[in-house]
């Protein structure tokens, strides 16, 4: 009787804890980058393993200024001899800016987790989710950092040591018996899949997902995480180079003709008619080179031509530059190598000589390169710094600079060309010239805008504000996806005061008004106030019932109120005709609350933004495709 009852437990107990036995971990996702998830699951990597300490590896991509050996391998706590000698490099080597790099550490249990361990010192506008996010880029995580040093609260002060977790585990049983003697904690970006990460490092995909829990149909993993790569050997600098692109095929040998004989009998005549040519050629070449150099010096007092390519900028310069002409060039030759570099004449020949039937609005124009349509902005004055910023970050949401051109102390910045225009052309009922966007298409666009901002708050390094976000600063592609454009005033987020203030009037934080304080909270003030006027429709001054009104004080009139849902009809876009959903837009007006809050530290983060906005833009798209008429209303009545 007692083995009939005993047997089913045990058979019970092997089904529940079958998948822990041969899963070395359970990938956690985004849960890892979300402060408030406070489970212990996102602590860390379980310690599982048959060996409670053991030689793990993790990569990290080197960004000033930890891209040496000697910064890597303080930041990570990993000997420097062993970093330098897996990357094949000194220890007095430097790496180019996003290299992946290979770290040695010594992985080891403590309490139920598996880590290695390091120490940080915080710096100025440090927080846990910086901290974890940018300076460790993922290889830790801030509900880690605040549990490893006992914090409550994410209040950290510069100066202070924090003790940092890292993320590494160590091989289990079951792998082990199958070969796998080390595990690789690999840094997720932007386009990786479990397959190519395991093929990277020689690794098996299906060992790789049974590693952290994922299956074929649940293989989705996401930037700033960690996925683990089993590996029967070390990891090696070879793994960590992009492959070439695969030679061309060479074309299949002829097959023998009749006449091979008679031909071979006439190579000779190939050869001297070759050799004639060669001649020629270079006769005509000495021509071309010498009324080039007569050109050049009848001509020396010509406006100065920018090159375009890295070659010819490395070329003596013979003629005198003036000093912004020379910054220009020193500019374009650090950042030529991934932006391309017009000329323009180019540019003359894409916008029929800038006609005015391919103006856009102000200095922007619309072009036709290479087939495709871009938008061109002339520029006076200094750029350098939008450039930079814009060549170092890639992200959907954000318009992306593809080219640059210099002429006569004006810049032309060649962009993406966005189709639908600004989105101030479609939500303000006064002139939106019978444009219209539907609810779905509006929670859409303003997901997207608070997704570009996260990225330029939490994922560029040091993290960017954009000082400027407004409705004409959105654009819509074709699809009615929004980009974040016109960074010329982003600046890094290091900088808490300022007495220049720019930006425009109705979209500025209290804060920044009154005091000049630069935080990332300003974009989400600007942020609220767009996301006003994409329900609305009308412009920011519209909103303003009366002077020195502030729009909480607008939106508390709409929420507080007995008959706010019926104020609330009257307060949203009359151009959707009713087609909303009513209990979604109240959380869009409470999130938009929120967001307007006087006091910056109390209004969320964009990354609590685009968590609530998705939900919500998940809700609609339910709600779109219910297609029940009138469903608001009766749950509303």
């Amino acid at each position: 009787m007692i083995f009939s009852s005993v047997v089913p437990l045990f058979i019970l107990s092997v089904l529940v804890f079958c998948p822990l036995i041969h899963a070395q971990q359970l990938y956690e996702g985004k849960a890892t980058t979300n402060c408030s998830n406070t489970g212990d699951s996102v602590l860390g990597y379980s310690c599982n393993g048959l060996n409670r300490t053991c030689q793990a590896y993790l990569t990290f991509r080197s960004q000033p200024p930890y891209n040496t050996v000697a910064s890597i391998s303080t930041l990570l706590n990993s000997d420097p001899s062993q970093l330098s000698a897996i990357n094949s490099v000194s220890e007095a080597a430097s790496f180019d800016t996003n290299k992946l790099v290979l770290v040695p550490v010594n992985c080891s249990c403590s309490g139920n987790y598996s880590q290695a361990n390091t120490s940080y010192v915080v710096q100025a506008e440090d927080s846990p989710f910086l901290i974890a996010n940018n300076t460790y880029q993922g290889l830790s995580n801030c509900q880690a950092v605040q549990d490893q040093n006992r914090r409550q609260t994410t209040d950290i002060f510069a100066g202070e040591k924090l003790n940092i977790p890292l993320r590494c585990a160590c091989p289990t049983k079951n792998q082990t018996g199958v070969g796998i003697k080390y595990l690789l904690s690999y840094l997720v970006t932007w386009g990786d899949t479990v397959s190519a990460v395991s093929v990277k490092f020689g690794g098996d995909t299906g060992r790789s997902l049974e590693a952290n829990g994922l299956s074929e149909q649940n293989a989705v993993i996401y930037p700033f995480t960690t996925l683990l790569i089993p590996l029967e050997n070390p990891p090696s600098s070879t793994q960590t180079i992009s492959p070439p692109p695969p030679p061309a095929s060479p074309p299949p040998p002829s097959s023998p003709s009749p006449n091979s004989k008679k031909s071979s009998d006439k190579t000779w005549v190939y050869v001297v008619v070759g050799v004639l040519g060669g001649i020629a050629l270079i006769t005509v070449l000495g021509i071309i080179i010498f009324f080039a150099m007569f050109r050049k010096n009848k001509n020396r007092s010509d406006p100065i031509t920018v090159p375009e390519s890295v070659e010819a900028i490395e070329k003596p310069v013979k003629k005198k530059l003036d000093e912004e002409s020379q910054d220009f060039l020193e500019s374009i030759f650090s950042i030529a190598q991934s932006i391309k570099v017009y000329s323009f004449k180019e540019l003359q020949t894409a916008t029929d000589n800038f006609s005015p039937s391919c103006w856009i609005s102000g200095s922007v124009y619309r072009g036709l390169i290479n087939g495709d349509y871009a938008a061109i902005k002339k520029v006076n004055g200094d750029v350098t710094k939008e450039i930079e910023l814009l060549n170092k970050i890639n992200h959907f949401n954000l318009v992306r600079l593809s080219g640059v051109c210099f002429r006569e102390g004006n810049w032309y910045l060649v962009y993406d060309y966005a189709a639908k225009g600004p989105l101030s052309d479609w939500i303000y009922s006064a002139n939106n010239d019978g444009k219209f966007l539907n609810w779905t298409q509006r929670v859409q666009i303003a997901l997207d805008v608070a997704t570009g901002l996260n990225y330029l708050h939490n994922f560029t390094s040091p993290s960017h504000v954009h000082k400027d976000i407004k409705s004409s600063n959105v654009l819509l592609d074709s699809n009615f996806r929004a980009k974040i454009a016109n960074l010329a005033k982003a600046r890094s987020a290091e900088f808490a005061l300022t007495r220049h203030i720019v930006g425009t009037k109705g979209y500025m934080a209290p804060e920044y008004l009154e005091h000049g304080l630069v935080s990332t909270k300003l974009d989400v003030y600007a942020f609220g106030v767009v996301m006003l006027e994409i329900v609305s429709g009308k412009e920011v001054a519209a909103l303003y019932t009366q002077e020195n009104m502030n729009l909480s004080d607008v939106l508390n009139d709409v929420l507080s109120k007995e008959d706010g849902q019926e104020i609330l009809r009257k307060f949203i876009d009359p151009s959707m005709q009713g087609n909303y959903p009513l209990e979604l837009t109240v959380l869009v007006m409470r999130l938009i609350d929120s967001c307007l809050n006087k006091n910056p530290a109390d209004r969320p983060s964009m990354d609590e933004i685009t968590e609530s906005l998705s939900r919500i833009l998940t809700t609609s798209l339910n709600w779109e495709s219910s297609n029940i008429s009138g469903y608001q209303f009766s749950r509303s009545s």
